[in-house]
């Protein structure tokens, strides 16, 4: 079977998810998980977007030997050059640079002729090429642009340096059918192919993203893009594991290889939910809660005396037999920390100390510790600063008043202390809260789920919140949804603080430049 690149992006174009703000720790800890999965590639964002961005694209690039780590640039030096420095010391670095060839795209955005598209795609890369060993091109839009002028530009680029052409369906527009056809139009008209690799990389606007990557790889493509559990800007981008257990249950249509490591699949995608806070639906495909659940009497029966009668994917092929050793209070650094070997958790002395800490808390009100509760109580450990600690909480529930009076840690190292009421238990520790903090706090959305089953389970918390003109998602874990609640909007507030500091740090270095 012929190999197929896999590119994650997970990590750029994943991120830009509304309200997702991965801090540099958890960017690279989804990023090690990554390189564990086995992907061939992977966008670790965009350098110039930020100093925050960039510093977390470095220390993966320094950490990451065995994939190729790849930086986002615009057809600019200036952004060419900010990731050239991000990833200089990378295994295998590697540029993706793009420019929109739509009518629509350079007429509305760009303000530019198409002549002007081609010349400065062709500047950019030819520059580009002078660094990186591998230079990635994208055609932004490119499902609707016209096919001659893409044989052009293409042709042009090639030329130029580029090693891979992406023909991305960037706000997911296109059909299997269309999408196949674009690409064999390509690879019937651009005289200079060769060895260049065609890459697919669709959002799901209509729903359409795997179907149409998998129409792409039977074209031949060479490289398949897409991000865990499917997530990305608008409806998403197309699931890499969907795609990935597609061609390794129907390898008689797809005959391609990866060098994707399934059993990590699930460990992969629970990871990425929980750190950015995007719950994965119980009936998504490969790693929902409801993907082996059967419930009807008819499908248990022939699940009971066959699993192949309904089950065409095997739990034990995406990793889901995994999460039975469990850990309790008579358990010591030694089994915690191989326990957190085997979940390829990334820590550093003070942060496993910090988590040592906190699992050792948890054994005294839950009898075993699952795998689903360490990563649960990463989430607590894996923030590098704070400017808000909550310090206390107390709640007096009424029927229709409820009173929350808290003291939080401020930046100063102050206790703050507030009170306030409210229809329920949190929406009091919510108007507490935008006391506390600097200025007016909006809560846009609320969800709460459990790590297990049990009236012992931990509490996860997910709000997303408007602050500063920022929307940034924050997470809160305890053994009290409570707790766990106020423990969110804290966390959502400091993101955009220490979002903030970067952002003033920058503008201070652009000035002194």
């Amino acid at each position: 079977m012929r190999k197929l690149d896999v590119f994650d992006t997970t990590l750029r174009d994943g991120e830009q998810s509304a309200g997702v703000n991965l801090h540099g720790s958890e960017k690279l800890e989804i990023a090690i998980q990554l390189e564990r999965f086995g992907v061939d590639i992977m966008e670790a964002g965009f350098p110039a977007s930020s100093p925050g961005d960039f510093k977390a694209i470095q220390e993966i690039a320094n950490r990451v030997k065995d994939c190729s780590v790849a930086g986002l640039a615009r057809a600019t030096k200036s952004d060419i050059d900010a990731a050239w420095e991000a990833l200089r010391h990378a295994a295998q670095p590697r540029l993706h640079i793009f420019i929109a060839t739509s009518p629509i795209h350079m007429e509305h955005k760009l303000r530019k002729s198409p002549d002007e598209v081609v010349e400065t795609a062709v500047e950019c890369v030819r520059y580009a090429a002078s660094r990186f060993p591998v230079v990635q091109w994208s055609a932004e839009d490119a499902t609707r642009s016209d096919w001659d002028f893409l044989v052009r530009i293409i042709t042009q680029v090639i030329d130029a340096g580029a090693k891979v052409i992406n023909l991305p369906d960037t706000v997911g527009y296109t059909t299997p059918s269309e999408y196949v056809r674009l690409f064999e139009y390509i690879r019937a008209n651009v005289p200079n192919l060769g060895d260049v690799k065609l890459s697919a990389h669709c959002h799901d606007d209509l729903g359409l993203a795997v179907a149409n990557s998998l129409a792409a790889i039977q074209t031949g493509v060479e490289q398949i893009e897409g991000t865990i559990n499917g997530i990305g800007e608008r409806a998403g981008n197309a699931a890499l594991e969907e795609l990935l257990v597609a061609l390794a249950i129907r390898k008689d249509v797809y005959g391609r290889s990866t060098r994707i490591q399934l059993a990590e699949t699930a460990l992969t995608s629970k990871l990425v939910a929980k750190l950015t806070g995007m719950a994965v639906p119980a009936n998504k495909a490969v790693v929902g809660n409801n993907a082996f659940a059967h419930e009807s009497g008819i499908h248990q029966d022939g699940v009971l005396k066959n699993a192949l009668t309904y089950e065409i994917i095997r739990p034990e092929m995406v990793g889901l037999n995994s999460n039975r050793m469990v850990l309790g209070k008579h358990s010591g650094r030694h089994a915690f920390k191989e326990k957190c070997e085997e979940l390829n958790l990334q820590l550093g002395e003070q942060q496993f100390n910090r988590l040592f800490a906190a699992f050792k808390a948890l054994t005294e009100t839950k009898k075993e510790i699952t795998d689903d509760d360490i990563l649960a109580l990463v989430l607590e450990s894996s923030i590098e600063d704070h400017k808000y600690d909550l310090e206390f909480l107390h709640v007096s529930y009424g029927l229709n008043e409820t009173t929350a009076a808290m003291g939080v840690r401020g930046p100063s190292g102050e206790i703050l202390r507030e009170a306030a009421t409210g229809n329920g238990s949190v929406e009091a520790i919510f108007n507490c809260l935008d006391r506390v903090v600097d200025g007016p706090v909006q809560l846009v959305d609320y969800r709460i789920q459990s790590t297990t089953g049990g009236g012992d389970s931990l509490a996860e918390v997910y709000v997303k919140v408007a602050y500063h003109e920022r929307v940034v998602t924050g997470r809160g874990v305890h053994s009290d949804v409570l707790s766990a609640s106020a423990r969110a909007f804290l966390d959502a507030i400091n993101r955009v603080l220490i979002k903030e500091r970067l952002d003033d740090v920058q503008l201070a270095v652009s000035a002194q430049a």
